[in-house]
């Protein structure tokens, strides 16, 4: 091959390369990009998905009736659930005339039922128990005007400091059964807790 024929070999080479390398460089921006799916395209949302549980779980109600020595005495409307403590607390707690010393005698702890009554006894409910005739029988008898736990009515038992609707209704039902003896008989007979006991003496009998 003649020098001419080289130079000439070697100029159609050059310009196949250039004429590739222009054709590279046309089609590489469409040959590098990833095919579009539309079918496969994903949108995410802020929201989230919804969280189970998250709605209000709107539990159920009772209504009791909190009487006595409260400061805001009257019906109120609680959580199913909740106690005695919670009943005195929502009718605004005790009051200045409540005879904290006969209200220990409540279980505060005590479950309450829908429709029940709570009453926190009141500086003076024993003496307005007891009545005005209340003062020992000349010969030492038996005062009178006390209330009998065997024939009292549950308006007068409630009316007892200390005693609460649960007890007076434990009263009702144990003397229904058998009358009392005593009132030593109803402690006996768990109608009555000692604290209960010493809250009565003096305004109430039995037998």
């Amino acid at each position: 091959m003649s020098r001419s024929d080289r130079i000439m070999l070697a100029a159609g080479g050059g310009a196949l390369v250039l004429v590739a390398a222009a054709a590279w460089m046309l089609l590489a921006p469409s040959l590098g990009a990833p095919p579009i799916d539309a079918g496969t395209t994903q949108f995410t949302s802020s929201s989230g998905p919804p969280i189970p549980g998250a709605s209000d779980p709107g539990g159920g109600t009772i209504v009791v009736d909190v009487q006595g020595g409260v400061a805001q005495p009257g019906i109120r409307e609680l959580p199913d659930g909740s106690r005695v403590a919670d009943a005195i607390d929502a009718a605004g707690g005790y009051a200045v005339d409540a005879d904290l010393e006969a209200a220990a005698s409540l279980n505060l702890a005590e479950p309450l039922a829908d429709g029940g009554q709570i009453r926190v006894p009141r500086i003076g409910d024993a003496a307005a128990a007891a009545g005005p005739s209340a003062a020992p029988a000349a010969g030492g008898g038996q005062a009178s005007g006390m209330v009998n736990l065997n024939t009292a009515t549950p308006e007068e038992l409630e009316a007892l400091p200390g005693i609460g609707p649960v007890t007076v209704q434990k009263i009702v039902a144990a003397r229904t059964e058998r009358p009392f003896a005593s009132l030593e008989d109803a402690v006996e007979r768990g109608i009555l807790n000692r604290g209960q006991l010493e809250d009565i003496q003096g305004v109430a009998t039995a037998g």
